[in-house]
């Protein structure tokens, strides 16, 4: 990346076209596209949505004429959809890892060659503050498709935590139910709804030592990695609830269970004891 500062600061359309060489390829433009998102590292930033603006300049490989197809060009549709799509797949914290995926989004396209990405925070301080990122479809490294994680069958247990009809071979997820007592009292619901998540990772954490065929998760890449080996977890579910955009905002355990359920496909619901699952569960329920 060059480092004369004026090319640095300025349109990223100057920038590809010092970039291109003595053959420039076409180039598509998106400029000045403006999204609100909840977006950050720091707490005053969880909850509240702020203003990111997008810059993007894709270079496109030699192809045909399009004969004015629109089927056969790559859309702009497809650049704001990539940043819409992984603006609703998951809350992040640092703009660097939203730009890293929406270039790769961008690149799994047939027709470009390079992405010029810059991504703005425009309501966090008196200027814009953002990061950029240039990545080319011959720099992907390439690794082989990775195969998704089997669909597993969802556990959600009562207050007295019996694990006995639980059969010890997975790929299975426990999830543990709120205590009724013993927890704190907050004066906001993001405040209490924090503090119930926390008190079902401490249930998970007991549960989980009392029974050492199972072990703890809080990271879909755990999640995933445990269901491909057929373990049986127990899931800790701050993170992920708390990370992922249209997650419950209520913490009992037969809420979070149904929605996990639903986002790994999974192919039952097993409730045991006395739980009540959410009307409307898309995943087969079963009962002990």
């Amino acid at each position: 990346m060059t480092d004369d500062a004026s090319l640095a600061l300025g349109p990223l359309d100057d920038r590809a076209a010092a970039m291109a060489g003595p053959n420039p390829p076409d180039r598509l433009s998106l400029r000045d596209h403006v999204v609100a998102a909840d977006i950050g590292a720091f707490q005053v930033e969880r909850g509240h949505s702020q203003r990111l603006r997008f810059n993007v300049v894709v270079e496109l490989r030699p192809q045909e004429a399009a004969g004015d197809d629109v089927d056969r060009i790559l859309s702009y549709d497809r650049i704001t959809d990539a940043i819409a799509a992984e603006l609703h797949a998951e809350r992040l914290n640092l703009l660097e890892t939203l730009a890293e995926r929406i270039a790769d989004r961008i690149l799994a396209e047939p027709q470009p060659l390079r992405v010029f990405l810059r991504i703005e925070k425009l309501d966090r301080g008196p200027g814009a503050l953002g990061v950029e990122i240039v990545r080319s479809r011959a720099a992907m490294a390439g690794p082989a498709a990775t195969s998704a994680a089997p669909r597993p069958v969802v556990h959600v247990l009562d207050a007295t935590g019996d694990l006995t009809a639980i059969p010890r071979e997975g790929p299975a997820v426990i999830v543990p139910v709120l205590s009724r007592t013993g927890r704190p009292v907050a004066a906001t619901a993001a405040a209490q709804r924090r503090i119930d998540l926390l008190a079902i990772e401490q249930s998970a954490w007991a549960l989980a030592a009392d029974h050492p065929w199972t072990t703890v998760v809080a990271t879909r890449t755990e999640l995933d990695w445990a269901l491909k080996q057929g373990q049986v977890v127990v899931w800790a579910p701050a993170k992920i609830v708390l990370d992922t955009a249209g997650a419950p905002e209520a913490t009992a355990g037969p809420v979070l269970a149904a929605w996990l359920a639903e986002d790994l496909d999974a192919t039952a619901l097993v409730v045991h004891g006395d739980v009540a699952v959410p009307a409307g569960c898309r995943v087969p329920v079963q009962s002990t």
